[in-house]
């Protein structure tokens, strides 16, 4: 039986298991490799199930809190907390309608029973989607290519899109769940990357898999902006956005603890302190307004708190990696070796670059949100 544990005392243990996760952060990173052993420790301790409500077997803990666990994670072990980050904000958009219309109860149910762990491909799907989706007896059979799908390497079920031609010719983008152990699915050997190397974010191949009806959960028109991006984009950024925070404030400790006896530096050193101050103090009062935004999800939907929550995501990117150039400024040459972990932090944290929206895609976005309203 799970020992009862109260907001504070989940902060504590996440900063208990970060320890370890740190020791075994440049193993990962080296051999390129799922944190395998990370999940096992995760599961355990049921963070897969942590924000989910007692009431349906979870844990509990805030949406808040959950920000600032994967935050201490980020600190420690980026591509951990990165992986986790993307299973929890699946969980975050399936409470925030549970919370509005009590639907998804047996999702959320069957996460907290097995700790399931959830996989998204929506980072590459945004508003025109890819795959096909041919009606059949009973359902559709899909076959799509989906890349970025983090932590694929252990995931229990995808949660997915395909693009649906009716009758009319009309293309429509149908979102479903599909087990990752059903016939057709495929998870490639393809995440050979520069930073986030342990996330398991290798490329789900589907060949004619079979979608029951039952399974779709929404259809929208192809390449048209939904009302369902209202609730995803500021449940999800926030969350994934905690793992590069936590990579800032880690780099900016480690790098202050070695810099301040860095006689190199010397000369420097207060303005180069004081500059990665300012860029981590930036990522994270930006980063906090987006938890702010959310209401711990009890938020009203709008494309106002979309564009915002887009904005800023760019903004804390732009500070996180700030951070991290700052602090290898205030280490010096020894930062550029693969043996330091600055040096993991620097490849780490230039990830957030790659989520939606890419900044020159949230530049147009918002500047269309503005002028339209």
């Amino acid at each position: 039986m799970l020992k009862e544990k109260t907001a504070i005392s989940w902060v504590a243990l996440t900063e208990k298991l970060a320890t370890k996760f740190k020791e075994r952060a440049k193993m990962h990173d080296e051999n390129g490799g799922f944190v395998y052993d990370n999940y096992e420790t995760l599961k355990k301790h049921h963070y897969f199930s942590a924000m989910i409500p007692k009431s349906l077997g979870g844990q509990g803990v805030s949406y808040k809190y959950m920000c600032e666990c994967l935050k201490i994670i980020g600190k420690s072990c980026g591509s951990t907390a990165l992986a986790l980050s993307m299973h929890q904000h699946l969980i975050a958009a399936s409470m925030w309608k549970y919370y509005m219309d009590g639907s998804n109860e047996v999702l959320l149910k069957n996460v907290a029973k097995h700790e399931l762990v959830l996989i998204s491909t929506g980072a590459r799907d945004w508003l025109s989607s890819n795959g096909d989706l041919k009606k059949t007896q009973g359902g559709y059979l899909f076959t799509a290519k989906k890349h970025f799908a983090s932590q694929s390497a252990a995931g229990d079920l995808v949660i997915t899109s395909g693009i649906f031609k009716d009758e009319n010719r009309s293309s429509l983008v149908l979102h479903f769940g599909v087990p990752a152990n059903s016939i057709g699915v495929t998870i490639l050997d393809d995440w050979h990357v520069m930073g986030m190397r342990s996330t398991g974010s290798q490329t789900i191949v589907f060949d004619n898999v079979f979608i029951p009806d039952s399974a779709i959960s929404l259809e929208r028109p192809q390449g048209e902006y939904h009302g369902v991006w209202n609730v995803v984009i500021p449940v999800a950024m926030p969350l994934i956005m905690s793992a590069y925070v936590g990579i800032a404030e880690g780099a900016f400790h480690e790098a202050f603890s070695i810099g301040k006896n860095y006689s190199r530096n010397h000369k420097y050193l207060t303005y180069i302190v004081g500059k990665a101050y300012n860029a981590y103090l930036m990522a994270l009062t930006q980063w906090q307004h987006m938890v702010q935004l959310t209401g711990d999800l009890q938020f009203t939907p709008s494309s106002r708190t979309t564009t915002d929550i887009l904005s800023l995501k760019t903004n804390v990117t732009e500070a996180c990696i700030s951070t991290v150039d700052q602090c290898m400024d205030m280490i010096g040459g020894q930062s550029f070796y693969k043996s330091h972990i600055i040096e993991r932090m620097f490849r780490d944290v230039q990830a957030g670059n790659f989520h939606p929206l890419p900044k020159w895609d949230q530049y147009d976005f918002t500047g269309r949100q503005l002028l339209s309203d």
